[in-house]
């Protein structure tokens, strides 16, 4: 026969070992007659305490906050004894005790899944996608600052307007040149990396509710800059007396013709080039980011840019098979290149990849099934980000469909005949 459990929560007090006329506060927390104590922290005047209210004696603002105080210890202890019910956990003075002092297994905090996920997470996760999640994490600790003074918090108490209050933080954070730093996509990227580490909290049971439950993502659509075939021809026939802008250039017409990221220029080696079943050179070589199995054919402007650099090597390129600088040197030399050549457009080295996908491969009829596996993707979806279908290729698909329409009249004209 189940009995009835006993659970009372009382404040008692001790005499102070180095003041006679303070004592002591502590909390006693009693389940089915057994005990668990915990040290407030706080004294009082033996002549302000009543020890049959259990409470401060008197009206001062000390005695005021100290209630206060107390008050708010029972609610939490209170809380915690329903979180334990809820969880279905075993139910005991010490229980409640580990809960309130935040010891259980279920009290992690912040830092700790962070450190958790970090832990897990850097064997699996590229270098590039890490130095995210560490930036997210110092926004995270900024806003925990800002919000509450806090150093950390315990993930339990995440909720929804922790979520929506963090998502308003990114939104207004200012560089101390008072520039705004984040854009619409740039917030959402980092509430998507909160998320996962959130999610990761739910599945390890260190947290019971998901507050990104009622939460919605929002991302704004829009293009992807690309050079036009004018824009590509013209940055190809443009030769600079610069060897460093040269260089450069090179390195980008050859990724616009091989779809190859920055980092997987870089990596490229000699072993990388082989020479396929049907004669002609290709590149084999794993993504960087995805570290799926890529298989690119050499197109011949590629290849007479590796040819160029494999007869006049006049600087250490190291083990890679181009000269290509520093991701930032690169980008900023980038836009200088893109001034001397008239194209009004911010040109960053990952446009060289959507150029191959939109103005080399789509635009000349390769299939985005086939654009996909060359650009690496798991996901045909992933390609169509990087898909557009511009206006020529309306234009001529459209003149194609005209030719067979005309076609098709000709062959009932003639069959009437």
């Amino acid at each position: 026969m189940k009995t009835k459990q006993t659970f009372s929560v009382i404040f008692f007090t001790r005499k102070s070992r180095s003041n006679p006329k303070q004592l002591c506060i502590y909390v006693r927390i009693t389940i089915n007659g057994k005990r668990s104590e915990i040290s407030l922290k706080r004294v009082v005047l033996v002549k302000e305490w009543d020890s049959n209210k259990s409470r401060g004696r008197g009206c001062s603002q000390k005695i005021r906050i100290l209630n206060a105080y107390l008050d708010e210890v029972y609610s939490r202890l209170l809380e915690c004894h329903k979180e334990l019910l809820a969880e279905g956990e075993f139910i005991s003075s010490e229980a409640i005790k580990a809960r309130y002092l935040g010891e259980d297994d279920n009290s992690k905090t912040l830092r700790e899944l962070i450190a958790y996920h970090h832990e897990n997470m850097a064997f699996v996760l590229k270098s590039g996608t890490m130095k995210n999640y560490y930036t997210t994490e110092k926004y995270l600790f900024k806003f925990l600052l800002k919000k509450s003074r806090l150093k950390d918090i315990y993930v339990k108490q995440l909720n929804y307007e922790f979520v929506t209050d963090f998502e308003h933080f990114l939104r207004n954070y200012r560089n101390s040149k008072k520039q705004l730093m984040l854009s619409n996509n740039g917030v959402m990227k980092h509430l998507e990396r909160f998320k996962k580490m959130v999610n990761l909290a739910v599945k390890l049971e260190w947290m019971h509710k998901n507050p990104f439950n009622q939460f919605q993502m929002k991302y704004h659509k829009y293009d992807r800059a690309y050079l036009t075939e004018r824009e590509l021809q013209l940055l190809e026939g443009t030769e600079f007396t610069n060897e460093r802008l040269q260089r450069v250039k090179d390195c980008f017409v050859f990724s616009c013709y091989t779809g190859l990221s920055y980092v997987d220029v870089k990596e490229l080696t000699e072993n990388n080039i082989i020479k396929g079943i049907d004669g002609n050179y290709w590149i084999f070589t794993n993504r960087e980011k995805t570290d799926e199995r890529v298989k690119v054919p050499l197109l011949p402007k590629a290849l007479e840019i590796i040819e160029k650099y494999r007869v006049f090597q006049k600087v250490d390129f190291t083990d890679g098979l181009l000269p290509i600088s520093s991701n930032q040197k690169t980008n900023k030399y980038l836009k200088e290149i893109a001034g001397l050549c008239n194209i009004h457009k911010n040109i960053t080295f990952h446009v060289a990849r959507h150029t191959f996908a939109t103005t080399v491969m789509l635009s000349n009829g390769v299939p985005i099934e086939t654009v996909s596996k060359l650009l690496g993707h798991s996901k045909l979806t992933t390609t169509q980000l990087y898909a557009r279908v511009v206006e020529t290729k309306i234009g001529e698909d459209i003149r194609n469909l005209l030719e067979r329409f005309k076609e098709k009249e000709t062959k009932k004209s003639l069959s009437k005949n």
